[in-house]
């Protein structure tokens, strides 16, 4: 697909409980083998290896960040045992009309997610997403410096050629979305939350409820230079 112009949308999507729904199935499975790869390497016991689990989550942003900083943990190896499925598709939960959405809005469409490459062209894969998307990045993109850190948003500003007044992120993790206001992007929160917040534009129940913000979309992003 053509590169957008500076009056169009540059779409900024996040993954995992944004474009499907993965805390029914996929997340369960992903912390137990979390857990399980703590528990060998750090040769800690359950207990000891979830709660770290949670504290380089909770303090990073991502689990894999304390990891690597903390204990010197091969990030490639870790995401590979880590992010194994066996029947990754029987997990997938995904709203019927997603595609049709996305295929709707105007502007370019990019994937930043947390999760990695090879996970994330599996789900994309698996729900017939792929092509809609003109780039993907994932953790491995730009040196497992994931979301919320700031320079993951500055070198995907980069990379993609523009500034962060043309781009829309769409998010279910406010943390992120707090970062990339901060930048000057336009942010969506995909929440059933009742909790509003400054750095968030507009909140959405559902990720279809894109469909009435096409119009919105390009009048915040028409003035970006």
């Amino acid at each position: 697909m053509a590169r957008s112009s500076g009056r169009a949308p540059v779409w900024v999507f996040d993954l995992d409980d944004t474009l499907h729904h993965a805390t029914p199935h996929i997340f369960p499975h992903i912390n137990r083998a979390m857990t399980a790869y703590i528990e060998r390497h750090l040769a800690l016991d359950h207990a000891a290896a979830t709660a770290l689990r949670q504290h380089y989550w909770q303090r990073y942003g991502a689990t894999l960040l304390g990891l690597i900083r903390h204990h010197g943990v091969d990030p490639h190896h870790f995401l590979a045992e880590t992010h194994n499925f066996d029947d990754l598709g029987s997990l997938i939960i995904t709203a019927p009309a997603l595609a049709d959405t996305l295929a709707d809005l105007p502007g370019r469409r990019i994937i930043f997610s947390n999760a990695p490459r090879r996970y994330t062209y599996d789900v994309l894969e698996q729900t017939g997403l792929r092509q809609l998307f003109d780039a993907v990045y994932t953790v491995e993109s730009f040196g497992f410096q994931p979301k919320p850190l700031r320079v993951g948003f500055l070198k995907l500003l980069q990379r993609e050629q523009v500034r962060a007044n043309q781009c829309i992120m769409v998010e279910d993790s406010l943390a992120n979305l707090v970062m990339a206001k901060r930048l000057g992007m336009h942010t969506l929160w995909v929440t059933r939350s009742l909790r509003n917040s400054p750095w968030v534009d507009h909140k959405l129940r559902n990720i279809t409820d894109l469909r009435y913000l096409a119009a919105w979309s390009q009048r915040a992003t028409c003035g970006a230079k």
